[in-house]
């Protein structure tokens, strides 16, 4: 992203609270110490991408609860998914889950969300950032890839397909209300008492908003520990839930780190974490924990 123009590029005019580019991510480098990163619902990245006939690993860019604004230099084919929202052309309005042009010059305003946390908007051509480490998605714990949008910033795209897959009506989850995570218990729930466990299988919790990119943070009863000592450091997956000092469980998102050294105490199926980037604040979260050899 740079302040040079071109045919085929958009300028930002509204940034939204975070707005980032985001692929399919660079997963395979936990070793390096990069985080997989990329989209937080790869089925809506994957759905906006197939409507305007990119490929599924093409960059579409990710908004959070309150959308962003681009105007076009050429005519481009846009398409939003994930969380609803209001969308306008000049001020006009256009379809939300379906494909439709842009003309050279207009503003494309992609409101905030309804319902949900994360818009999906993909360009046709994809956005066309250097990629880094062979993905173009945004890391916000590490700062690899490009920085979250800014007003005037220029986002290239790449040569569009000739012409978009037919599609009509395509369903898409709503965003979940309550939020219900499978849980695989282990590898550390041996670090909570017999009662934290039940209090993690039974008790209602709340999507925090302190959540983010990194990890879904919760509200509710905190799990008191069995044990009292400190682990060394060790590896991290996606969809860990660990457990930190003030007992509160958090679910490790794309950007997550990948060591650390508070217990997880289960791990959830990365299937389930696209309704877990979706969960607005204050949603209602429970776990269903599984036992490691159920």
């Amino acid at each position: 992203m740079n302040g040079r123009t071109n045919d085929r590029a958009c300028t930002v005019v509204r940034p939204g609270a975070l707005t980032t580019v985001q692929d399919l991510g660079r997963p395979g480098q936990a070793h390096l110490g990069v985080p997989r990163s990329g989209a937080l619902d790869p089925p809506a990245h994957l759905l906006a991408n197939r409507l305007v006939g990119n490929p599924p690993d093409a960059a579409t860019l990710e908004t959070t609860l309150t959308g962003c604004g681009l105007r076009a230099h050429a005519p481009l084919t846009a398409a939003l998914t994930g969380a609803p929202c209001p969308v306008t052309v000049d001020g006009r309005p256009a379809p939300w889950g379906l494909a439709f042009t842009v003309p050279a010059g207009a503003v494309l305003d992609i409101g905030p969300a309804t319902s949900g946390v994360r818009t999906y908007a993909a360009l046709s051509g994809g956005i066309a950032c250097p990629p880094v480490l062979g993905s173009r998605s945004a890391d916000l714990l590490s700062g690899l890839g490009p920085a979250p949008l800014r007003t005037g910033d220029v986002l290239p795209l790449g040569a569009p397909a000739p012409r978009p897959a037919p599609t009509d009506a395509v369903p898409q989850p709503a965003p979940p209300a309550p939020l219900v995570l499978p849980l695989l218990l282990g590898p550390r729930d041996d670090w909570l008492t017999p009662d934290a466990v039940t209090t993690l299988a039974t008790a209602p919790y709340r999507v925090s908003a302190d959540s983010n990119r990194v990890g879904l943070r919760t509200e509710g009863p905190a799990l008191t520990r069995a044990r009292h000592g400190e682990l060394p450091s060790e590896p991290m997956v996606l969809g860990a839930v660990q457990v930190p000092p003030d007992g509160r469980p958090v679910v490790f998102l794309a950007d997550h780190p990948t060591t650390g050294g508070y217990p997880v105490a289960g791990v959830v199926p990365e299937r389930a974490l696209a309704a877990a980037a979706q969960a607005a604040p204050g949603t209602p979260l429970r776990f269903l924990p599984r036992p490691r050899n159920g």
